[in-house]
């Protein structure tokens, strides 16, 4: 099993520019997530742009779709900015037969008290052991994407309130 990684942007790529005292968002940090936690699962990388998620729009979200409907392979992770994760994974969910998730962080995968770290390792178990469909790895959970929310105050991804 070779799991594809499909790179979007957001928080978890960003880096701090020292010069411009921002954040702007940079390379994938998923390979060296990996390689320091010395995961032996089969994957590759795919860059697919390096946006922060509030600039993803419905033409982004197609292209993301057909990336990942072009690749053979049937487990997929997608990394993305919490702000608009939702709406992307409801958007990909029109894909039949294969485990898509979403993962992202709440800060920098380069700063070592970073959510990044945690986040990728529980999608990248999500995508090896879940049944085809649509899902979002964040804050220690697998959620729905038709069931949860982010709650900016707090934080965190959640599901629902009824």
């Amino acid at each position: 099993m070779r799991i594809k990684i499909f790179t979007t942007g957001g928080t978890i790529d960003k880096t701090y520019f020292d010069q411009k005292s921002t954040y702007q968002v940079g390379e994938p940090q998923a390979s060296g997530v990996f390689e320091r936690a010395n995961v032996v699962v089969a994957y590759d990388v795919i860059p697919l742009m390096q946006k922060d998620s509030l600039d993803l729009d419905d033409a982004d979200r197609e292209a993301i779709r057909k990336a990942i409907v072009a690749q053979p392979a049937d487990r997929v992770i997608v990394t993305h900015g919490t702000d608009t994760m939702i709406k992307t994974a409801r958007y990909l969910q029109q894909i039949p037969d294969k485990t898509i998730v979403l993962t992202g962080s709440m800060y920098p995968a380069q700063y070592r008290d970073s959510d990044a770290v945690f986040n990728l390792g529980c999608a990248l178990i999500g995508a090896q052991i879940l049944a085809p469909g649509v899902y979002i790895a964040m804050n220690g959970r697998i959620f729905d994407p038709e069931t949860s929310v982010k709650n900016v105050a707090l934080n965190r991804f959640e599901e629902k309130s009824t």
